[in-house]
């Protein structure tokens, strides 16, 4: 009972290996008998395409937690990959540049109040030995917080402001797009919890409105805006393509990082258990003293600012900015979190099974390509192999199998003498006499 209880608990993992050994014995071979399938390259570039993928789902994991959804990550990104190609490649007060300095800044001041206070408030309830709350005075709740808003969000133009007049470098626009990216995913944030909306609503009109604002700051004739590093951008961004330590490829290591790093938070921090408990019971959380709100309102802010990651290392990649870019990437991204585990339902999930969808996900498709299978195949098996992976995960797959009935001769009936007896009342009744009366 043991074993197949781990069984059960490891299936997703089991799943993953079965993948990948499908992989192995099924890959075509080179002229020199090599394995193409096993190949470093070929394994490197499964990691580099999954990476934009994982990022998304990454910050699609935590919201789904909460039971919400979140249809916009497609077009945030695409939204991202124009701002990040304008700010590499066009000097000036250009639309990217006058959209997302002010993000910047708002965010860091922003942040240098939140965190300030945040501290503040931790000390005096260590000192005080509160659980609950700790009032602060007028200079640790105003003052001191507000002091260092405006610090950082001086820092913060000081360092890009002068930017501006030439082109960004790689850490510029690893600054501002992901701002860019958590602005409109905390707007999400604000609209669904203040109006009390449905975020697939929310999300869809969102998704709606940042594709028309992605198309409007490339302008109508900017379908595409290429990047060529050493060219019309700074050699500096060419280092988001290359192999980090030799080894792994740029976008594969901050993939990973964003699920270790916030896997941790969900796994060992207050804001993972609330995340948890709202999307268990959202109602018991709120009475418990969670602050729900402000909760589901960070983990949309995240799942932005990962988009807007993504975004940046989209452009590094494919050397261009696109309005376009994330089209349909959201559903790539939910598929990935919900084959690994995570349930729409909510309450349910972890960032190790997102990593161990988004690697099933890609290496079925590198395997589908291996083969040449049609590209309009391919998506048909996807979407097979989706339904079948929810059906496991869920445990739905036997209460599926058990309505299913294959159509058998039965044996005939041999009447047992009470049904003999039965049959005979029933026939005397008929005819108005008694089945015990003798004649």
């Amino acid at each position: 009972m043991n074993a197949l209880r781990m069984v059960s608990r490891t299936k997703l993992y089991w799943g993953l290996i079965a993948i990948f050994l499908i992989g192995v014995f099924s890959s075509p071979v080179t002229s020199k008998g090599s394995n193409i399938f096993l190949s470093y390259g070929n394994l490197l570039d499964v990691l580099r395409q999954v990476s934009t993928t994982g990022l998304i789902a990454t910050g699609m994991t935590a919201v789904i937690i909460t039971g919400g959804i979140d249809l916009s990550v497609g077009s945030l990104m695409a939204i991202c990959t124009v701002v990040t190609a304008m700010l590499l490649t066009m000097p000036g007060a250009t639309p990217a540049a006058i959209m997302g300095i002010p993000a910047v800044a708002f965010i860091a001041l922003f942040l240098g109040v939140v965190v300030t206070r945040f501290l503040f408030t931790n000390l005096a309830k260590s000192a005080d030995g509160a659980q609950r709350t700790a009032h602060l005075d007028t200079v640790r709740g105003i003052a001191v917080p507000a002091v260092v808003g405006v610090v950082l969000c001086a820092l913060a133009l000081w360092f890009l402001l002068p930017q501006v007049g030439s082109k960004f470098g790689v850490l510029g626009v690893l600054i501002v797009a992901p701002c860019v990216g958590l602005l409109f995913g905390a707007l999400n944030g604000v609209i669904i919890v203040a109006g009390r909306l449905q975020p697939f609503i929310v999300t869809l009109a969102m998704m709606v409105t940042a594709l028309g604002i992605a198309r409007l700051t490339a302008g109508q004739n900017n379908a595409v805006l290429p990047v060529y590093t050493g060219s019309n951008a700074t050699e500096d961004f060419e280092i988001l393509r290359s192999l980090a330590f030799g080894i792994i490829p740029m976008p594969g290591l901050f993939f990973l990082g964003a699920i270790i790093i916030y896997g941790a938070v969900l796994r060992f921090t207050p804001f993972g258990r609330y995340v948890y408990a709202i999307g268990g019971n959202e109602e018991a959380a709120k009475l418990s003293g969670i602050a729900a709100g402000r909760v589901k309102i960070a983990t949309y802010a995240m799942s932005g600012l990962l988009a807007g990651i993504a975004a940046v290392l989209y452009v590094a990649q494919y050397r261009q900015g696109k309005p376009d870019a994330g089209a349909g990437l959201e559903l790539d991204a939910i598929a990935a979190v919900v084959i690994g585990g995570t349930s729409l339902m909510g309450g349910r999930g972890s960032l190790a099974g997102t990593f161990c969808g988004v690697l099933i996900f890609g290496l079925l498709s590198n395997i589908l390509q291996l083969h040449n299978i049609n590209s309009n195949l391919q998506l048909v098996l996807k979407g097979l192999i989706i339904i079948g992976t929810v059906l496991v995960q869920e445990r739905n797959a036997t209460d599926l199998f058990a309505h299913i009935r294959l159509p058998r001769k039965r044996p005939a009936h041999t009447p047992t003498p009470a049904e003999e007896r039965t049959t005979k009342e029933t026939q005397s009744r008929t005819i108005g006499g008694n089945a015990n009366e003798t004649p």
